[in-house]
């Protein structure tokens, strides 16, 4: 009898422990059933989101907008009014960059006048918000979530005084790698009389690490963008750049010339150009201080500025007099261009030579000893009238059969591996024998340019390259 009733508790505390390891086991599937699909509904959620963000990317005309309109997805995903992004700027403050609503300051501001929405959501765009001062601050600061369900009774929000009505807050610091990037903040429910939730406080602070992904994915565009457009500039200054340098070299029965220019970045800052005087023909060779675009548009400017005086052309002194003016007045303090000029008059078969701070002009003549000609004069645009002064010029008559190479000192200063510089005196025998050779103006440059080339190697040009060859009759 005893052993039965011992086997009748047994069978029933048995069946007891099943039965509460099977509710259990119930409670445990449903609670990674419910992980399960909250792990889907969040992942789901960050898929609509990452969608919606690459479609605002991809047909934006102003990249940064996109963080409008990821302002927008987060502010329907949570349910509330209004909804900004602030960002951590590189000078230290925060600013609103995504804005969906009528979003309200959340600092005191004596820089703006509360009146209309619209200016109120001007004003928060330019607005910094100092790290540690009023709300948004605190939170970047603290870098700990905000959950006001009721703001009515809160009294930082009460100290605002913004017209906007503020019902509840929800607010988390955007962190990546330990590091606050901005906050992101969600003002009333978008049900009128409804509280927030602490389901929409989480909510938020489950999408802010995506928010931060998409500011990383627009950061990425916007670089991508800016390279586009420096590429578009880049093409346009090249483009600039070709269609000022000369299309065909000028020929007669006095002379005949070829020039050359190579840039050592995109664009150069050297340049040649002819220009005819009446029965005169003009040639220059500049180089603009610097390299790549700067310098271009330099160069670009001088050259309108020697077209523009040579039409009311007196002598290359008065030339070089008024371009220095010009370049003064209308260049900064580091800009500068070294110019070198040779005046051909064909009629009294003369040359005349002038320069700015620009290398010497080297003359062969047969049976002669090379002749560097160094007429004085300062760079252009670095002296102001009165100290510049005025530029001496030499002149001489025409032989036959001589030769002037004019060139940039991106040529003499060509560096070769061991930074060995090509130098003047390998410039020098070559031109001699160039020209010793009855080489074509063409073939002269040609052969330098070559010559140069085989020096540096591999080494990368450091300095634009310009030669003009001209030869006499």
């Amino acid at each position: 009898m005893i052993i039965e009733k011992f086997a009748s508790i047994l069978l029933s505390l048995i069946s007891f422990v099943l039965a509460l390891y099977a509710i259990l086991q119930k409670k445990r599937v449903n609670s990674l059933k419910t992980a399960y699909n909250e792990q889907i509904h969040k992942n789901k959620e960050i898929e609509n989101f990452l969608t919606v963000l690459s479609k605002s990317i991809g047909t934006s005309d102003d990249i940064e907008s996109a963080l409008n309109d990821t302002a927008r997805y987060v502010a329907n995903l949570i349910g509330v009014k209004s909804l900004c992004i602030f960002t951590l700027q590189e000078d230290g403050y925060l600013k609103a960059t995504g804005i969906s609503g009528a979003f309200p300051p959340l600092q005191k501001s004596t820089g703006y006048v509360l009146t209309k929405p619209k200016y109120i959501l001007e004003s928060l765009r330019r607005e910094k918000i100092k790290i540690g001062e009023g709300i948004i601050g605190e939170i970047a600061s603290t870098k700990k979530p905000l959950f006001i369900p009721d703001a009515a009774n809160d009294d930082r929000i009460k100290k605002l005084g913004t017209i906007i009505k503020i019902d509840g807050i929800v607010a988390a610091p955007m962190i990546k790698e330990g590091k606050v990037t901005g906050v992101i903040c969600g003002i009333n429910n978008r049900r009128d009389g409804v509280k927030i939730s602490p389901e929409q406080f989480a909510t938020l602070k489950f999408i802010a690490s995506q928010v931060i992904l998409a500011q990383d994915i627009i950061n990425v565009y916007s670089n991508m963008s800016k390279q586009q457009r420096i590429k578009q500039e880049i093409e346009f200054a090249k483009q600039l750049q070709n269609s000022l340098l000369p299309n065909e070299f000028p020929s007669n029965d006095v002379f005949y010339l070829h020039g050359f220019t190579k840039s050592a970045k995109e664009v150069s800052g050297d340049f040649y150009d002819f220009v005819n005087v009446g029965d005169k023909t003009l040639i220059v060779v500049g180089d603009a201080c610097g390299k790549g675009i700067p310098a271009c548009m330099l160069m670009a400017m001088t050259r309108s500025f020697i077209r523009a005086e040579t039409e009311r052309f007196i002598s290359l002194n008065n030339l070089l007099v008024e371009l220095n003016k010009n370049l003064y007045r209308d260049t900064s303090d580091e800009r500068f261009v070294t110019l070198a000029c040779c005046l051909i008059d064909k009629t009294n078969k003369t040359v005349e030579l002038a320069r700015a701070g620009h290398t010497e002009f080297f003359i062969h003549v047969p049976n002669h000893k090379l002749r560097k000609i160094c007429p004085e004069g300062s760079a252009l645009g670095l002296l102001p009238p009165e100290l510049a002064g005025d530029f001496d010029t030499i002149q001489f008559y025409i032989q036959n059969d001589m030769n002037i190479l004019i060139f940039t000192d991106g040529i003499t200063e060509a560096l070769d591996s061991t930074d060995q510089e090509y130098g003047y005196s390998r410039l020098e025998k070559l031109f001699i024998q160039s020209c010793e050779a009855s080489f074509s103006p063409g073939h002269i440059v040609e052969s330098i340019i070559s010559s140069v080339d085989a020096f540096t190697g591999n080494t990368p040009q450091s300095d634009d390259q310009t030669l003009v060859c001209i030869k006499f009759k």
